[in-house]
């Protein structure tokens, strides 16, 4: 001890007793330990000040020195604390938005290259079956977040930035109770700004990325959000060029997070948007010169391109660890989101150019993509990793979903965990030990329903459609139906599904604008100029008789077509020239349809008026619709009008009679081409 004070300082020497009892002193706080670990603490800061002092003008005897620290030691040496590799271990999450369950080389892919990811899954574990909490973005997170499958989660649409309540815990917020530093970076998805589920409210020190899926869109948006605030990003206006790459910057304060809280345990989660979004990619980036002179579509190239791109910074980050000498003490997941897209799909590639959800030796198919609960819109890639304690080149089929990596990191971190999570610790599995397993498995989204238990899964695709039953241990892509041939395993599923299910609690906005501002910054100055339509009259919604829209806001919005810019702002806008389209990519939600629209305040109302798209599609015109009026957004306990309407440009009228309320809450129940879409050039309120 005198030697180490010698050749480093008695300061010195107190700071590092200091850090290793920040460390070992990850305790019950309750225990006899605990106030051994303080007087360490105390003291150490003491033999700091003294060591301070002694390399100024006021000299103190080394026999002083030596009693203080003498106490120090003695009393650490009492300490029962865990030895370092005891202590709890760093978590890393790596989340890829999109990214599709064979999309990696690991797995045999033939264009992809991810060599990186490949050796995690070499030096780790690689799971067959970890399937997604949801088929699309936003809901997934929210399982993965707070433990719960879809039929108890606040987050169950993708249309408009749905809030997870105020009083929700997550992952972050149970590990920054135990002590954690918290961080997340890219796409969150849970909740606007302005609302109740906004990240730092739910347990992050700091947050930085997008807070909306549709501001996610882009690469080159004019800012990020870091915990409410914008970061500016120089030479960004939005839409797909810039000179700031958004991404770049989410993984560099990754990167310094990390670096930043070397000397304590940290949770980083990394829920980065490539290879999602507009398939944009930097033109000196090494991934692009391996990619761009492929003889493939653009898109397909710039896709590859951001997968391999993504693979070079897992590289980056297990470097990192290696340096800061903390790669034997951090876990780090890395896995998809939700299943895969049929991007650039095409007669010869039917199921997408990179065939996220063929198997490219075998050919066997994932029935579906993002956006149903087929195979094909959960199935996704997840690996594991950490030295010492996972063993290297295993594969496990063990059944699991997002609702279990909260109950996971608990117990990694000897958290608490809430009794109301629906996961269950895949500690066990990971450390190659007897495992506890589900009952089943739940999902819901947009009227689609769908159960898991052993090798069964249910499904159903409307509420109105009759359930179908599949054998996975025979039927892995979901071709045959053997309901019929199993009514007593199909009864038993149904009945699991309707026990999973209870009414949604979303959370709330207290203001939406900021949000809607977010939303907005995907195109920045750069937002699609619209085209006039030749040859054609354009109607609008009559003046007289009709409520201003100053204030109106559409608070839920079923389905929406953000990425082409058809919202369900639009609907509200008083411009026809825009209009509302529910989704058709990634799945299609189908009917009824649901807009929710706040008035700002509460009025009599006589009806609405109605105005269909006014280019030359018919897509989505509504046919038959219904209509409710409330003060409470969460309730509509009777319909005020039910109609058919026509066919027809023209505005029309649906009267009701005078009702008064602040929410109208619009449901279409089909549309003119019997198709599954819903779309509004124009909505209003009459009020004479």
């Amino acid at each position: 001890m005198v030697a180490a004070i010698r050749s480093e300082g008695l300061a010195a020497v107190g700071r590092r007793l200091v850090r290793h009892h920040h460390r070992a002193g990850q305790i019950d706080q309750a225990s006899p330990q605990a106030e051994c670990h303080k007087a360490v603490t105390v003291m150490s800061k003491a033999a700091i000040a003294v060591g301070e002092r002694c390399s100024t003008r006021y000299p103190v005897s080394m026999v002083t020195v030596l009693r203080m620290l003498s106490f120090v030691v003695f009393v650490s040496c009492c300490v029962s604390s865990p030895a370092p590799a005891q202590a709890p271990p760093n978590i890393v999450y790596v989340l890829a938005d999109e990214l599709g369950y064979y999309e990696l080389s690991c797995l045999g892919h033939p264009n992809i290259q991810t060599p990186n990811i490949d050796r995690m899954a070499k030096e780790g574990m690689r799971f067959t079956q970890y399937l997604a909490g949801s088929a699309v973005c936003a809901p997934t997170r929210a399982c993965l977040m707070t433990g719960k499958h879809s039929g108890h989660t606040s987050v169950r649409s993708n249309g408009g930035g749905t809030p997870l309540r105020a009083d929700e815990q997550t992952v972050a917020s149970l590990l920054k109770a135990r002590g954690y530093a918290t961080g997340g970076f890219g796409k969150w998805g849970c909740g606007g700004r302005g609302s109740t589920g906004v990240p730092e409210s739910h347990g992050f020190d700091t947050f930085v990325g997008y807070y909306d899926q549709v501001h996610a869109h882009s690469y080159y948006p004019p800012y990020l959000i870091e915990n409410s605030r914008e970061l500016p990003l120089t030479g960004n206006t939005g839409g797909r060029t810039g000179e700031t790459y958004a991404h770049t910057v989410i993984v560099e304060r990754a990167m310094s997070f990390i670096r930043a809280n070397k000397d304590q345990p940290f949770f980083c989660y990394m829920p980065v948007t490539p290879p999602h979004g507009m398939f944009d990619i930097p033109v000196d980036d090494p991934a692009w010169k391996l990619y761009e002179n492929k003889p493939w579509p653009q898109d397909a190239r710039r896709y590859a391109a951001m997968v391999t791109m993504l693979d070079r910074q897992v590289g980056e980050l297990f470097a990192l660890l290696k340096e800061l000498q903390l790669d034997d003490n951090t876990i780090v997941l890395f896995s998809g989101d939700n299943g895969g897209a049929d991007y650039f799909k095409s007669t010869k590639h039917p199921r997408g150019f990179h065939g996220a959800n063929v198997h490219p030796q075998t050919g066997v198919e994932f029935r579906g993509k993002k956006g149903n609960l087929f195979e094909g819109g959960l199935r996704i890639p997840m690996i594991a990793r950490w030295p010492g304690h996972i063993a290297p080149s295993t594969v496990t089929d063990h059944l699991c979903y997002f609702p279990d990596f909260l109950p996971t990191a608990t117990e990694l971190a000897s958290a608490k965990t809430p009794r109301d999570v629906d996961g269950i610790s895949m500690v066990a599995t990971l450390l190659g030990k007897q495992q506890a397993t589900h009952e089943y498995l739940y999902w819901e989204i947009g009227g689609q329903t769908a159960v898991r238990h052993n090798q069964w899964k249910a499904v159903r695709t409307t509420k109105k459609n009759p359930w179908q039953l599949y054998d996975l241990a025979t039927d892995i892509s979901e071709a045959n139906n053997v309901a019929d041939a199993n009514p007593k395993v199909l009864k038993t599923l149904v009945a699991m599904a309707e026990r999973a299910h209870e009414p949604v609690r979303e959370g709330t906005f207290a203001n939406r604008e900021l949000h809607e501002k977010d939303r907005r910054a995907k195109w920045g100055k750069n937002a699609p100029k619209r085209r006039r339509q030749r040859g054609r009259t354009s109607f609008r919604l009559p003046t007289d008789g009709m409520l201003a829209n100053h204030g109106w806001q559409v608070t839920r919005a079923s389905s929406e077509s953000s990425a082409n810019g058809k919202v369900a702002a639009n609907a509200i806008d008083g411009d026809p020239r825009t209009i509302w389209h529910t989704s058709w990519q990634g799945g299609v939600v189908k009917h009824p349809h649901e807009l929710i629209i706040d008035l700002g305040k509460s009025v009599e109302m006589r009806g609405l008026c109605y105005l269909a798209r006014q280019d030359n599609g018919w897509n989505g015109t509504i046919k038959q619709c219904e209509f409710s009026v409330s003060d409470d957004p969460t309730m509509f306990p009777k319909v005020a009008a039910r109609v058919t309407l026509k066919q027809t440009k023209r505005p029309q009228r649906m009267p009701c009679e005078p009702t008064k309320g602040r929410y109208v809450r619009l449901r279409i129940l089909s549309e003119v081409n019997g198709g599954p879409w819903a779309s509004i050039a124009d909505l209003g309120v009459i009020i004479k």
